[in-house]
């Protein structure tokens, strides 16, 4: 174990969500999860309902309160879930990171200006030895910090263990396999972006990875900024996004609008092939957003004129599935989004796949944010700015 904590990648995800049985029946009916355990009143837990699906190395754990607000007064926890829920709806609530010494990122974080939310402890069980502790976020969101070096199951907890064995009859010829976590984005307020970057640097050691500006990342009507803040060995990389001044309303002020604050607005999950992962999900019913013709002809000019890496995918695949293409001369990567999963448009799931390529779509970003503007306009939120 070194002094210097090393983050070893994402762990786990967790949402805030109105009905636990429900999302994790829609994740594991469109994007091929498995059940991976669960708990509730019949497990022992008499406050708290949780359901806990995985697919790869992608965890994620849906959580909701089986009591009413404002009835148990003694456990702050209840309330805070279902005042989450209420503000900003279903949504991420803990992105969970991977360390080989909990105690030092622990303290490190304390030290930077984090708040504490749990102090290292280890747990012992029938899956064996885990420590934990958890420390703020921006806004709400929190990070819990996880050495599971020793530990056979989730967490520690009335959780019941689901039979891996997962027999999914009705989408067996379409099945569906992710990798891991690639990234996660996080939106913040106007001009927040350069503090909170600031934030991860001095409570968790991360660097810059990547930044852009309005420059690059805009349309006629819209712009925006991305930070990527990445661990040390860059293992964890989390972009972190700010509007700019443009003719309309951005799809990061649509996000602070209807999230009501700072947040995770995407998970981006990596997969081995996307041209099967997309092909299934799509025959699963997943909705993904709709590229138009002309980027296909555009990007088919810009690979003519260009020095790039030969494809192993077939260009005809990709366009008839939709999925967008960034490259430079080293390596390529190919990435699609899904449409909001919520009723509130401040949550969707990015699908990438990448060949020698550690970007985040640079060159897409006119075309896939003109994709949006016309999302945010059938929703009725591309306004004009103030």
């Amino acid at each position: 174990m070194s002094l210097t904590p090393l983050y070893l990648g994402y762990d786990h995800v967790t949402f805030y969500v109105g009905s636990v049985k429900a999302m994790a029946s829609f994740l594991i009916d469109k994007y091929g999860f498995i059940p991976y355990c669960t708990m509730g009143l019949e497990t022992g837990s008499r406050k708290v309902s949780g359901f806990v699906v995985k697919n790869g190395n992608v965890i994620i754990q849906l959580i909701n309160t089986v009591i009413p607000l404002h009835t148990q007064r003694t456990d702050p926890l209840v309330d805070v879930i279902h005042t989450h829920i209420a503000y900003h709806g279903d949504s991420v609530k803990d992105v969970a990171f991977k360390v080989d010494n909990v105690e030092g990122a622990y303290e490190m974080a304390i030290a930077g200006g984090a708040k504490s939310l749990m102090e290292p402890k280890t747990f012992i069980d029938e899956f064996g030895e885990i420590t934990m502790a958890r420390v703020s976020g921006i806004a709400d969101t929190v990070h819990t910090l996880v050495n599971r070096s020793k530990y056979n199951g989730f967490l520690p907890g009335p959780y019941r263990m689901e039979e891996y064995s997962f027999n999914d009859e009705v989408h067996k010829d379409e099945p569906i396999s992710l990798n891991c976590i690639d990234h996660v984005v996080q939106n913040d307020g106007w001009n927040k972006m350069e503090e909170d970057c600031k934030y991860y640097e001095k409570v968790f050691g991360f660097h810059q990875f990547w930044s852009v500006d309005d420059s690059v990342i805009h349309t006629d009507y819209s712009a925006l900024k991305s930070t990527v803040m990445a661990s040390e060995n860059e293992i964890i990389k989390l972009p972190i996004n700010e509007p700019a001044k443009g003719l309309k309303t951005s799809q990061i002020e649509e996000f602070m609008e209807f999230n009501g604050s700072a947040g995770i607005q995407h998970l981006a999950l990596r997969v081995d092939d996307i041209l099967t992962t997309v092909d299934h999900m799509k025959k699963r019913g997943v909705e993904f957003i709709i590229v138009p013709e002309q980027y296909y002809s555009s990007l088919k000019k810009r690979l003519e004129n260009s020095k790039h890496p030969r494809f192993v995918e077939p260009f005809e695949r990709i366009k008839e599935l939709g999925i967008l293409v960034d490259y430079d001369e080293h390596g390529y990567l190919l990435q699609l989004f899904t449409r909001p999963l919520f009723d509130r448009p401040s949550f969707f799931l990015e699908i990438i796949q990448r060949r020698n390529h550690d970007g985040f779509g640079a060159g897409n970003f006119k075309s896939l944010f003109e994709v949006l503007e016309l999302d945010q306009a059938r929703r009725g939120n591309l306004r004009d700015s103030n």
